[in-house]
């Protein structure tokens, strides 16, 4: 058996939810349809004519792209351009293509968190933030008997998380009053007399994001026909996601051999460096893609280097005269994101014993040669 399209993205999306994505990315479904089944998924950075040429080798039905492949509206697809040319091919074998960017690059043990665990940082936090969960406090009625499973079920579904506290909830023993009518299919109590019924409030806390999931699991574990519950806003603050990531090595080396570290860690030919190479580093921001216009973030972050792609040569002035050290690995570093969301999906296949199978590209995307 092998998973829908709708599903595998539901599941991709789990990890890297659309609502965090920076405004206006182009993410989602860019190209064909979801409704099939997924026998093979192609996980690449780019979209390129060797990417689609392995696509169809490998006969995948789905690419999970890092980069839109349609950025810019297009005002016409001609077959005889090199894009109309990629999307009349990607049509013909019926191969999807879906893309997750900055949302990706936002998630927790996404790209930004990826980078920072290839040089071994800790103590981390986001370089900018742009997403701030939204709470709010479920308040549902019990009967005593059922009370461990509703909890029980609500926790499952992502309620009772206070920071990195879990299954966080309030238990208040009350009475609870009702009249079943006629028509009501009642789990305690005869139609048309008063019931009393020793009721535990269950108080705790949810994300907005799994707000759906965690009201079906309650609905599912209450042994009510009717549930009364309630629903309310909180100021407390969620989880914050963010841009990017600040944190330390484990001890203070030069600019130079933080350089050679990121050579390797990232597997890039090449990078640049603004900065002197014996200048001492030990607190490191880093940003896939294009980071140039975040170096001030970096600085007011108190990092000593930035690790980023694309950064101009302005930015590079500027930087300098701040203080502040660059190493420029190029755009194609994010490359390290493919094998570890091909390993998820394939985790998430394995334990809904699907046959659908995730395989990170081997293509090389790096369109600059180095010489």
């Amino acid at each position: 058996m092998f998973a829908k399209g709708q599903t595998v993205v539901q599941w991709l999306e789990q990890f890297a939810p659309k609502h965090i994505a920076m405004p206006d990315d182009k993410i989602g479904l860019q190209l064909g349809t979801l409704q099939k089944e997924i026998k093979k998924i192609l996980v690449t950075l780019d979209v390129t004519d060797d990417v689609v040429e392995e696509a169809i080798r490998m006969q995948a039905d789905l690419i999970i792209a890092h980069h839109a492949i349609i950025y810019k509206p297009l005002p016409h697809i001609q077959t005889d351009s090199p894009a109309g040319r990629l999307i009349e091919k990607l049509i013909k074998h019926d191969i999807a293509v879906y893309v997750a960017h900055t949302n990706l690059d936002i998630a927790e043990g996404g790209m930004n968190d990826l980078m920072a665990r290839a040089l071994n940082l800790s103590e981390l936090s986001s370089l900018e933030e742009v997403h701030t969960e939204k709470l709010s406090k479920l308040v549902v009625f019990v009967p005593e008997s059922h009370a461990d499973r509703v909890r029980e079920a609500v926790f499952n579904a992502g309620a009772g998380w206070i920071g990195q506290y879990s299954h966080c909830s309030f238990n208040l023993e009350g009475t609870g009053t009702f009249m079943p009518r006629e028509g009501s299919d009642p789990y305690i109590g005869k139609l048309g007399r008063l019931e009393s019924v020793r009721e535990i409030r269950v108080e705790t806390i949810l994300p907005d994001s799994v707000r759906k999931k965690v009201i079906q699991a309650m609905l599912k574990a209450h042994p009510y026909e009717e549930v009364a519950y309630d629903l309310y806003p909180v100021d407390l603050k969620g989880r914050v996601f963010g841009l990017g990531r600040v944190g330390k090595l484990s001890e203070t080396v030069s600019l130079q051999q933080l350089a050679d570290m990121v050579k390797q860690a990232l597997e890039v030919p090449a990078l640049r460096v603004v900065g002197e190479p014996d200048k001492p580093v030990r607190k490191v921001a880093v940003l896939g893609g294009s980071g140039s216009r975040y170096f001030r973030h970096a600085l007011f972050a108190g990092a000593d280097v930035l690790v980023t792609g694309d950064i101009d040569y302005h930015s590079a002035h500027d930087a300098l005269a701040a203080g502040l050290a660059l190493i420029d690995p190029g755009h194609n570093a994010e490359k390290i994101v493919k094998a570890p969301v091909a390993e998820y999906l394939n985790v998430k296949f394995k334990e809904n014993k699907l046959q659908t199978t995730a395989i990170a590209s081997s293509v090389n995307t790096e369109p600059f040669r180095f010489v």
